[in-house]
């Protein structure tokens, strides 16, 4: 592998170690734990810790990779390549693999995602919702795994993500810059300790880091006995109804989150506590404002159905009133004359014939 698309640090700063970052950690280790949730997409300003947690978190895995995707890699880089020469020749398919084979079982980040061109952030996440990577050309394909926690970073002042690109990405956190005196200087005391001698601020946190890792595996191998009951499904489908989602994907990564988190905490079941708390991060970058419908209140129907007796009973007054003065002079035709019209009700203190209600 090329050594460029791998960690450069040999001790990346540990990830129990991290300061003032619980709702990423937690994202991550819940990605870490079930892929197919889609991945995480880290929202923040610079100097938040966005690439030293996703670096961290690869230490926790099996495999440890590593694997970055540069901004001008081409879709061959990141998919891979087939050799049609060989398969011309008589011989077998020749698959030269892409980055997404390469962080197989391990971690695949992506700085500054929202300037990627889109059909690389495409073929990105729907290999990290399958598990599967298929290349195509000419009629020859090729298909292996690609299971790896996929870590998409963004500083939103250099632009957004496209809204069929962001409902893709599993979780989304958002950072913001610190400004707790006390946090800050923990911060600052931490990296200096590390920066200063790396092996003996890592080995402080050794136990914590092999505790970490042995949740995630653990959990991972949990997945399978969890199940979701009505009240989870009832839960999930509510909060994705009230933010007004498109289509299905977030009730469906809001479960799997769901389960991870229980599997994390090595809980007895699914329950509504987990749904909650996984919620924000599902519904963070998919919820959209519902247009307040149009509605009648008891009180101005009342008020229509009287304006419409009002209305009714002065019509009916007009009428006998115009028959009248036509039996008086026997001609219909009374030049002059102009029939009375009713008042309206616009302007009128205390009718409202329509109203909205806010919610």
């Amino acid at each position: 592998m090329n050594a460029s698309l791998r960690s450069p640090m040999p001790n990346p700063y540990p990830f129990a170690a991290l300061i003032g970052q619980q709702p990423l950690q937690e994202a991550l280790l819940l990605a870490a734990v079930d892929p197919g949730i889609g991945g995480v997409l880290v929202s923040g300003p610079r100097g938040t810790a966005k690439s030293t947690a996703a670096r961290a978190l690869a230490e926790l895995l099996p495999t440890g990779r590593f694997v970055t995707l540069p901004l001008g890699a081409s879709e061959e880089r990141l998919i891979g390549t087939l050799d049609l020469d060989e398969v011309l020749r008589g011989g077998s398919v020749r698959f030269s693999p892409g980055l997404l084979a390469q962080a197989h079982e391990g971690v695949l980040y992506v700085d500054e995602v929202n300037l990627l061109a889109d059909a690389l952030v495409d073929a990105l996440l729907d290999a990290a919702a399958s598990g599967m990577n298929v290349v195509e050309r000419d009629g020859v394909s090729h298909c292996h795994e690609a299971r790896f926690v996929l870590v998409g970073t963004m500083n939103p002042e250099e632009g957004e993500l496209r809204p069929q690109l962001l409902d893709r990405f599993g979780l989304m956190v958002a950072l913001d810059n610190c400004f707790d005196s006390d946090v800050r200087q923990r911060i600052v005391k931490a990296r200096l300790a590390f920066d200063a001698d790396p092996d003996a601020f890592r080995e402080r946190y050794r136990g914590d880091q092999a505790a970490l890792a042995r949740r995630v595996g653990e959990a991972r191998a949990a997945l399978a006995r969890f199940e979701f009951d009505d009240a989870v499904h009832a839960a999930v489908s509510e909060r994705c109804v009230d933010a007004a989602v498109d289509g299905m994907r977030a009730d469906l990564v809001m479960l799997r989150a769901a389960r991870a988190l229980a599997a994390l905490e090595q809980a007895a079941e699914v329950t509504v506590q987990h749904v909650a708390r996984v919620a924000d991060s599902v519904l963070r970058h998919r919820q959209r404002e519902r247009a307040a419908p149009e509605q009648a209140t008891p009180n101005d129907m009342q008020h229509g159905h009287e304006a419409a007796q009002g209305s009714d009973r002065s019509n009916g007054a007009d009428r006998q009133d115009n028959d009248h003065r036509q039996d008086a002079t026997g001609d219909s035709d009374d030049f002059g004359y102009l029939p009375p019209e009713t008042t309206g009700m616009i302007g009128v203190k205390g009718v409202v014939p329509f109203a909205v209600k806010k919610r």
